[in-house]
């Protein structure tokens, strides 16, 4: 019973387990750049939803356009950056395509960087 308890306390590698929060998977996206604009996904808007159940995460999120040519590397940075995550155990991203993306997405900071101001 003791040992049981402290895997439940202990992530990988026997350090304690941080708290998933969105906002915690929000901030660890915001290092998967658009290869192609140069801005984070997060700030981009790509992001429509994170889902936290136990350790396991779920990305909803879109691309820029139906056919943008980098979604398999977007998608493969998300699952690459949370699968580093040692307190989470597995990650599923979904590509969306609905809504679709428009720039009123975009945080201000995307926004300026790209020009839109």
């Amino acid at each position: 019973m003791e040992l049981m308890l402290v895997q439940q306390v202990l992530g990988k590698g026997g350090r304690p387990m941080e708290e998933l929060t969105e906002d915690s998977i929000l901030e660890s996206l915001k290092c998967v750049i658009d290869p192609e604009l140069n801005v984070n996904i997060v700030d981009l808007g790509l992001i429509y939803g994170v889902a936290i159940e136990g350790r396991n995460v779920e990305v909803t999120l879109t691309m820029t356009t139906r056919g943008c040519p980098m979604h398999t590397a977007i998608c493969g940075g998300v699952e690459q950056t949370l699968n580093a995550n040692p307190d989470i155990h597995t990650v599923k991203v979904d590509l969306v395509w609905e809504p679709p993306w428009k720039p009123e997405m975009m945080s201000d900071a995307a926004k300026e960087r790209l020009g839109f101001f």
